[in-house]
């Protein structure tokens, strides 16, 4: 791939995402609390001035510690949340985010949050249409299309949101997680789809992953975010490496049973 002559398909630049924390109170702190016009908030900061892009075609992997932000900064990319700071540009590409549940509307059926989804996703209904099946023939739910997303498992949750977005194929996916969830073979057969996708070359991939097989194999380029900051962004096996040498430095140990 030669990366001088690819456009850019992405650029995140400067992005701070922050969230109001409220804790669990207390009875008497409550009434206290009623009492002030202003309750205090604490902010938590997920991301923290992240920046870089993503060029057509490349395939990045994130990887971090849980609570680094890679997520959260998914989400803003997939425009679920707004940066508090910064800016996304997508360049008018179309955008789907394979996580579990996100965006599915719980009192609809399965086929119904198919419709919301590929809406969301810029796609109109006649699109939609004649993607309906084929994405139902893949998530291998049957009869629970039909039923209120309410009641699947995590497992159906992922095979439906990977199912709308590899089928439904917008210039940006977005990977949370969603291959490291299902049955085995469910896990072979979306595996096998995102590497169909990514073969060709006017995909952009961004993938979330604990796996370093998964994104060792699949990716051009890792990100490693750790606290909501980029540590490091490159070549995947001299971040990797790096990635597991700082983790196993900082991961306290057990002592075995005398």
């Amino acid at each position: 791939m030669d990366e001088k002559e690819l456009p850019v398909s992405l650029s995140v630049k400067d992005v701070e995402i922050a969230y109001r924390v409220v804790k669990p109170l207390r009875l008497s702190s409550l009434i206290k609390n009623a009492l002030k016009s202003t309750p205090k908030q604490k902010k938590f900061h997920a991301v923290k001035g992240i920046s870089f892009e993503v060029k057509r075609g490349e395939i990045v992997g994130l990887i971090g510690k849980n609570g680094s932000g890679k997520s959260t900064l998914l989400r803003a990319i997939a425009n679920i949340y707004s940066p508090d700071k910064g800016s996304i540009d997508t360049y008018g590409n179309t955008v789907g985010l394979m996580a579990i549940g996100v965006g599915f509307q719980n009192l609809l059926s399965g086929r119904e949050n198919i419709y919301l989804s590929g809406m969301l996703m810029g796609f109109n209904k006649k699109q939609i249409q004649e993607k309906e099946q084929e994405i139902i023939d893949f998530s291998e739910l049957g009869s629970f299309i039909d039923e209120p997303v309410a009641s699947y498992s995590s497992g159906m949750h992922s095979k439906l949101a990977f199912s709308i977005t590899a089928i439904m194929e917008t210039d940006i996916v977005l990977v949370d997680e969603t291959l490291s969830v299902g049955d085995i073979a469910f896990k072979q057969k979306s595996l096998a789809k995102m590497k169909e996708l990514i073969r060709r070359d006017d995909k952009t991939v961004l993938i979330v992953s604990h796996s370093i097989p998964t994104l060792l194999e699949l990716c051009h380029r890792v990100i490693w975010m750790h606290d909501g900051v980029m540590k490091m962004d490159g070549d995947p096996q001299e971040v990797l490496d790096r990635y597991c040498e700082f983790m196993n430095a900082n991961t306290p140990k057990t002592e075995a049973p005398h």
